[in-house]
């Protein structure tokens, strides 16, 4: 950092780039918190947005925006730069809602397993999501979660192909491929319902 701006000089968060600000964080935490609080702040809604679109309600949402806001704060000390933070942000989330998916999934099949009639609750639920096509949402519970994190990725976190390629550990092609698929099977599974509309 350069020493005409040490870090106790005052400055306004908001004046400064991600880069800036990460630089800030490098040198002031855990004493000074000012320039990781600058950095969630401008994420924190796109943050949830994708938690809750890839995990399906907002509980979980925010239990893993906590967790990503907590391994943020601690690994910013670590934080190279070799990528952009917004994409470093993102791997995190990515991360985050595959495990929190995963202990849901996990959760869901036992309370299956203990139910009376699993059966009848997934026809009911099933029943339920379909006849509702309104919003992004209801539409991608009906993807896999791979496919489901590529568009989340896009539409609500509004990043570029090879960031979301990054993040994902897959080729550029590949996102581009999978993303056009989830695409056109959405479009085909919904073409009916959007007629009706």
């Amino acid at each position: 950092m350069n020493k005409a701006h040490p870090p106790s000089q005052r400055y306004n968060p908001r004046d400064l780039s991600d880069e800036e600000l990460v630089a800030r964080a490098h040198s002031e935490l855990f004493h000074v918190t000012r320039a990781y609080e600058e950095l969630m702040r401008r994420y924190q809604r796109t943050l949830f947005n994708v938690c809750a679109r890839y995990l399906g309600n907002d509980r979980d949402a925010d239990d893993v925006c906590q967790e990503v806001m907590l391994k943020v704060l601690y690994g910013l000390k670590n934080f190279e730069g070799k990528s952009k933070f917004k994409t470093w942000l993102y791997s995190i989330t990515y991360n985050e809602c595959i495990t929190q998916y995963r202990k849901e999934r996990r959760k869901r099949r036992l309370l299956d397993a203990l139910s009376l009639d699993p059966q009848e609750e997934a026809a009911e639920e099933k029943t339920a999501t379909l006849q509702d096509t309104g919003g992004l949402d209801r539409w991608l519970v009906h993807v896999n979660p791979i496919d489901r994190e590529i568009l989340v990725l896009r539409f609500v976190a509004e990043l570029e192909f090879q960031e979301i390629a990054d993040i994902m550990h897959m080729g550029l092609s590949a996102t581009k491929m999978r993303y056009k698929r989830a695409l056109d099977r959405m479009r085909e599974k919904f073409s009916g319902a959007l007629e009706t509309l």
